[in-house]
């Protein structure tokens, strides 16, 4: 095999929203970079904001993704909120979480069945597992059927929701509404049970990263559409507030998409995050499911996020079941949020990780500024770094056999980088 001017190149990587390059260069048998190039445009919505209504953000970044637009929804909301000295609780609140658990049910349910799932039992995409296993990818349809069912009743619609408003919701659904939507969800909870069991007997391929994990973290319950802290793995946890104090985002040569680092380091936010940091906070259901699926007490092997994935499906199932049950229609449906000079911080737990908002306002209602920091950005070192050490060990394969365990290492971590359908094109140099 020659190993001084080696090239592999993939053309488009489906089962990825985006579009980017992977160069990997090799030198003496030793692999010196990985670098995640995202050559797509930027999209400029923090300049866009600028000068808008402060009521205009939820819809406006909303729009950024197609797969979890309730995520930006949500933090540009609680920003704005927090900017103007208001805070949404209460059955506005908890209609809130619900929204969100239709998300977490939806995109949750798109990424373990249609996206990744091929990648471990040897099929090229959902096509063909559908050919070979139909009645698998029909359960993962109607779970995520359940999901969108759920944000269309109270988001209006599954993509880009339009009942979402700065304080709450434009209307809220009455109780008769929500019981019918209860009876789809509990054929869903057994889906989502069936799904634990299925993705658990997965072959996993050995990889333990030691990047440092963080998540927004909520005392009283599985942080999912905000919280009161962010917790890391190495050290003390701080407020949403001191997030840029501790998160830095810079401009790397190899990309257009921006790096973050954690007080200067690496680090990962998402599933495997969530779970090792707040797994206590999982219901009891979904905590026997996870040991029973191998998990512990952490989880670090990126494969293995698939089962992660499949037990926060759980979770939010039953999360949406309960908070169905004790549903009162809120009265009016939002809070009413007058403008004031101030500056504000949201976050959320978006399926792919933590999802930072913060806005600075004017008294007149004009947004002044807006930072924007997304899951896979953050998580964009950690990837390289993934890449690096899992192209190292498995130099002696051949140019097919590296490309595909790259693709598969990328997909474990569900990246975003648009709403579009590729991601990858891989060029190995061996020096």
């Amino acid at each position: 095999m020659n190993h001084r001017a080696r090239q592999l190149n993939v053309s488009s990587l489906a089962r990825v929203e985006g579009e980017g390059a992977l160069r990997v260069t090799v030198r003496d048998g030793v692999v010196e970079r990985a670098d995640l190039q995202i050559y797509e445009p930027p999209r400029f919505f923090e300049a866009l904001l600028r000068g808008r209504g402060y009521t205009e953000p939820p819809d406006i970044t909303a729009r950024i993704c197609g797969i979890c637009p309730v995520a930006y929804q949500t933090s540009a909301c609680t920003a704005i909120e927090d900017a103007c000295g208001v805070r949404v609780g209460g059955p506005i609140g908890e209609l809130r979480r619900l929204l969100y658990c239709g998300e977490w049910i939806s995109s949750h349910a798109l990424h373990i069945y249609l996206l990744h799932a091929p990648d471990f039992l040897g099929y090229p995409d959902a096509i063909a597992l559908a050919t070979a296993h139909r009645d698998i990818v029909e359960r993962g349809l109607a779970l995520k059927k359940a999901g969108n069912a759920i944000l269309e009743l109270v988001g209006g619609r599954p993509i880009h929701p339009i009942n979402v408003r700065v304080g709450g919701f434009y209307s809220a659904p009455g109780r008769d509404r929500l019981d019918a939507l209860a009876a789809q969800l509990r054929p869903a909870l057994e889906a989502a049970i069936a799904t634990v069991h299925w993705v658990a007997g997965f072959d996993f391929p050995d990889l333990e990263l030691d990047h440092e994990l963080l998540a927004v973290h909520d005392p009283a319950r599985y942080a999912i559409e905000g919280g009161t802290t962010l917790r890391r793995s190495d050290g003390p946890a701080f407020g949403v507030d001191a997030f840029s104090d501790h998160v830095v985002e810079e401009q790397v040569r190899h990309s257009t998409a921006l790096h973050a680092a954690l007080d200067g380091r690496r680090y990962l936010t998402g599933p495997l995050a969530r779970y090792t940091l707040n797994h206590e906070r999982l219901s009891p259901l979904a905590r026997e499911l996870a040991a029973g699926a191998g998990l512990g007490s952490e989880c670090r092997n990126p494969f293995r996020s698939i089962v992660v994935r499949a037990v926060e499906t759980v979770y939010a199932v039953e999360e949406a079941l309960r908070l169905i049950e004790s549903y009162q229609p809120p009265e009016p449906p939002y809070v009413g949020v007058r403008a004031r000079d101030g500056v504000g911080h949201g976050v959320s737990e978006a399926p792919r990780g933590l999802l930072y908002h913060r806005y600075a306002i004017g008294a007149d209602g004009l947004v002044r500024s807006a930072t924007i920091v997304p899951p896979t950005s953050q998580n964009q070192a950690a990837i390289e770094e993934d890449l690096r050490r899992v192209v190292s060990a498995h130099l002696d394969l051949g140019d097919e056999a590296l490309t595909a365990l790259c693709e598969r290492t990328i997909r474990n971590y569900d990246p975003c980088i648009s709403c579009s359908t590729h991601f990858l094109e891989l060029s190995v140099e061996r020096l």
